[in-house]
């Protein structure tokens, strides 16, 4: 059988290629990966066959939006082209954002072709042992689809925010950040919101502290009716430190970054280097992931001209969702039910009878595994060996593959590493939809600048029209 791309098979139908997709996810065509796992390759012969046959047009219309923030591979996602396996753990949440919100080369730039790992090893900016990649700092990482892609880390000592690359002469230059970290200002906006939560109940969930604060620094904010991208970029980065500044403190930040200050809000415990790198890894891993439920949310507000706070706010009410971000929250009373690993078959088993979706497990998109929660799971397996909580966990896995039921993804990680931190209940909801701010405002940029508003049409299945 011949296999074409999609540019080809597209010019055949005569279509755009997010309409070639859509015949994908309806049905009308099949689809393949090529070798490098990103490329989407198209039966020449069942291209051909559609062509002569004409359009489907039986089937209900399907809302198709072009993005050129997001691309999903076979298991993960791809920011802007970036392998998102190779920022986890390597680059700083305020980094990804900014890449997400600007697609800006001085935020995020890959070496050259011919620029190997150990030359950029090599070069100034390199300032630790390569091999300690589990620690913060970690040297240099390569982008595991296999394109280039490597990056060099400074020590995180140095300024938040922004990482240190090796360019193609092998001299030092600052990426991202200006190296400032990220401020909710005015200083008012931000005590405005501490105090509108001290009438709320002490056990409320971190994600429904996060709506009230969303709210409250919207309405603090004067510049919120700014659209265009600067104004937009700036405001996210206001936003993301408000949201984690304003939650209640529950120890002392280990420094400024984004991961370290929401770290001391739901934790009370300090982070050792490894757990912190780990909470990094997740933020980035969670930062976007296309067309997700609260992301087409997110998109129909910004259509409508919403600002960048209403936006948000449409994103979190979705978010929490159990068959969404609020999977991570089922995912770790499942744990804390398995005291033991040998309790894992029973509180699987009893779930199974009850008919229950077990959460943390499967994906709509990734049916063969969802790499970003494996690699978040090495990470958090590196930063604290043996504990009791990734046993249990481990029992978990296993015995879901013993029942052959499917494989799991990014919210059990996220639940794994709030059981092993130590962290309040919920509290991978938080970091979810802290991460997940920085796709939403990404997406929001491009409605903006789309300037139209998303009109869905439905399929009427009523009584006959009179």
């Amino acid at each position: 059988m011949e296999w074409i791309d999609a540019a080809t098979a597209a010019e055949r139908l005569g279509v755009k290629p997010a309409t070639l997709y859509a015949y994908v996810s309806r049905g009308v065509l099949r689809r393949r990966h090529g070798e490098d796992g990103r490329r989407s390759l198209f039966s020449a012969e069942e291209i051909e066959r559609l062509a002569r046959r004409g359009r489907p047009r039986s089937q209900p219309p399907e809302l198709v939006i072009e993005s050129a923030v997001t691309a999903l591979g076979v298991d993960r996602p791809y920011y802007r082209g970036i392998d998102v396996l190779a920022l986890a753990g390597t680059a700083t949440f305020e980094t990804v954002a900014e890449w997400l919100w600007t697609g800006d080369p001085a935020v995020w730039r890959p070496p050259p072709a011919g620029d190997s790992v150990a030359h950029l090893r090599a070069g100034p900016a390199s300032t630790v042992d390569p091999g300690r990649s589990g620690e913060p700092g970690a040297a240099t990482h390569a982008d595991r689809s296999g394109e280039p892609g490597a990056v060099t880390h400074a020590d995180r000592s140095r300024k938040p925010g922004a990482v240190t690359h090796a360019d193609g002469t092998g001299a030092a230059r600052r990426a991202g950040l200006a190296g400032e970290p990220w401020r909710c200002e005015p200083d008012e906006a931000l005590q405005a919101a501490v105090t509108a939560q001290r009438a709320l109940p002490d056990d409320l969930l971190p994600l429904d502290r996060l709506q009230v604060i969303t709210t409250v620094l919207g309405a603090s904010d004067t510049l919120r009716y700014q659209l265009d991208p600067g104004s937009v970029t700036a405001t996210g980065r206001r936003l993301i430190a408000g949201l984690v500044d304003a939650l209640p403190p529950l120890s002392a930040p280990q420094g400024h970054s984004i991961a370290e200050r929401l770290w001391s809000r739901l934790c009370p415990a300090p982070a050792t280097p490894a757990l912190l790198t780990a909470m990094e890894a997740a933020l980035v891993l969670l930062a976007d992931h296309e067309l997700a439920a609260s992301t087409l949310a997110a998109r129909v507000a910004a259509s409508a001209k919403a600002d960048p706070y209403a936006v948000v706010l449409t994103g979190l009410g979705v978010l929490g969702g159990p068959l969404h971000g609020g999977a991570s929250y089922g995912a770790e009373r499942l744990l804390a039910e398995i005291a033991e690993p040998r309790h894992a078959a029973r509180v699987i088993a009893e779930r199974v009878r009850r008919g229950e979706r077990i959460p943390g497990f499967g994906h709509s998109v990734y049916k063969n595994g969802d790499g970003r929660g494996a690699a978040l799971l090495d990470l958090i397996k590196q930063a604290a060996p043996g504990h009791g909580r990734i046993a249990a966990g481990e029992a978990v896995l296993a015995e879901m593959r013993r029942r052959r039921l499917p494989d799991r993804n990014i919210d059990f990680a996220l639940a794994t590493l709030s059981a092993v931190s130590g962290m309040v209940p919920g509290a991978g909801e938080a970091i979810f939809a802290v991460a997940r701010t920085a796709g939403w405002l990404a997406h929001a940029m491009e409605e903006y600048e789309r300037g139209s508003l998303l009109r869905l049409r439905a399929s009427y299945t009523g009584p006959p029209i009179a």
